[in-house]
């Protein structure tokens, strides 16, 4: 093609200046939303980051306090395990609080492991009134405990539904806003005292009632003596047995077969002594096989090993080594007289290396006259195989702010190794 035309033809091409300008307009837009999408997609880059970031920390948190918490629940598994262990190396002669169940600063408090530690306490059942086997007077020994409360407890554990005077049975329970069924029969534990009419938090928790620490149902006594054999039970052994399995005269033999002759049983060991039973044996009695009263003396040797109970666990029996003062009053009715008594039984236990052996020691207490022995003699032992262990664990990093967990278990050491009768655990703080 020839030149001119061709420079005629890139003329007309040839754009004008708004032509330019929209073009350039246009370059501009293009590159803006680019340079916008390009910044949007840094920004949720970076907020992908932070996402994933703060999963990674929480997820790390979380794992350091689950291993944590598997930490201090091995921890509390470690003290009951302990507890267990001292309780089974125990001597069961006598259970007192002078044994290294009781203290022993050494293996319970503070121990360290890796990373946590624990603490232990280990309580004695048969130092607390049995829920199931009390009397309404001994119940209404408690602190703040009501006519209205013992009433009701009374109701809760019998088995029929006739409501006593301040009580409440099956009615009450089933007509509240929430509605539930009476247990009509024993306490299963003590926390179920707050399903029981008047019973508040309070009365079980706090400093100045501090029920938890005063009541049980889970305490049981086992029939056998100091040496682990079982009793004899004086309602049905004859002459020869008593006589070559207690070491007493035929004499004193003669004169207990006799009196559970008289077509009465005997209802307690006490009944085997009075306000005018001698102090020591006749020497010269053993020359005649006329019938002679068992004195006081012969009695106390005898009496951890005799019995009027078949059943080979005997349950709410109270431990005089181990019980309390407000426990021990409460056997006594709780009344001034029966508090004096229980500071003189302390004072007692108290002056032993060993403790009580046989519940008859307690009528070395001069305040503990014979009558008054005869009263309580059915209701207490000297020994217990049930105790209540709490281990409180903590992780180091937990320590600082007192958080930690809490397990309490209720153990029989006479089922081999430990049988457990209630299990419970709770963050604490």
């Amino acid at each position: 093609m020839p030149l001119k035309p061709r420079m005629k033809q890139i003329t007309k091409q040839r754009m004008n200046p708004s032509q330019v300008s929209q073009m350039l307009i246009n370059k501009t837009y293009s590159g803006g939303i680019a340079l916008v999408a390009v910044l949007w997609l840094v920004v949720l880059l970076g907020a992908i980051v932070a996402i994933v970031g703060r999963n990674s920390r929480l997820d790390t948190k979380m794992c350091y306090a689950q291993m944590q918490g598997l930490r201090t629940r091995w921890a509390s598994r470690a003290g009951i395990e302990t507890a267990i262990a001292a309780l089974n190396e125990d001597d069961r002669q006598s259970d007192n609080l002078k044994e290294l169940w009781f203290s022993n600063e050494e293996d319970f408090n503070d121990i360290r492991l890796e990373g946590c530690s624990f603490n232990v306490r280990i309580t004695d059942e048969a130092g607390k009134l049995n829920l199931n086997t009390a009397k309404k007077k001994q119940l209404m020994a408690l602190p703040e405990m009501t006519e209205e409360i013992a009433d009701s407890i009374l109701d809760w554990r019998d088995k029929d539904n006739t409501p006593r005077q301040a009580g409440a049975e099956c009615g009450y329970y089933q007509n509240l806003r929430y509605g539930y069924k009476i247990g009509n029969g024993r306490f299963g534990t003590v926390r179920q005292l707050l399903m029981v009419k008047g019973v508040r938090e309070e009365l079980l928790y706090s400093r100045s009632t501090r029920w938890i620490d005063l009541l049980t149902c889970y305490s049981a006594d086992n029939n056998k003596d100091a040496d682990g054999q079982e009793r004899i039970n004086i309602n049905q052994a004859d002459e020869n047995k008593l006589v070559e399995n207690l070491k007493i005269k035929k004499s004193q033999a003669k004169w207990i077969i006799e009196n559970r002759s008289k077509g009465k049983q005997y209802k307690s060991i006490a009944d085997l002594i009075n306000d005018k039973s001698p102090k020591q044996a006749n020497d010269d009695s053993s020359k005649t096989d006329q019938a002679e009263p068992l004195d006081l003396e012969t009695f106390k040797k005898i009496a951890d090993k005799i019995t009027v109970d078949d059943r080979k666990r005997i349950p709410g029996r109270v431990n005089l080594n181990t019980a309390d003062r407000i426990v021990l009053s409460a056997l006594l009715d709780g009344d001034e007289s029966a508090k004096r008594i229980a500071d003189d039984i302390i004072t007692y236990r108290d002056s032993l290396a060993d403790g009580m052996k046989s519940i008859a020691d307690v009528m070395n207490v001069k305040s503990v006259t014979v009558d008054i022995f005869k009263k309580i003699a059915w209701q207490i032992t000297t020994r217990s195989d049930i105790y209540s262990i709490r281990s409180f664990a903590f992780a180091d990093d937990w320590r600082r702010n007192r958080d930690g967990l809490e397990a309490e278990t209720v153990v029989d050491r006479n089922i081999k190794p430990a049988g457990t009768l209630y299990r419970h655990q709770e963050m604490s703080n």
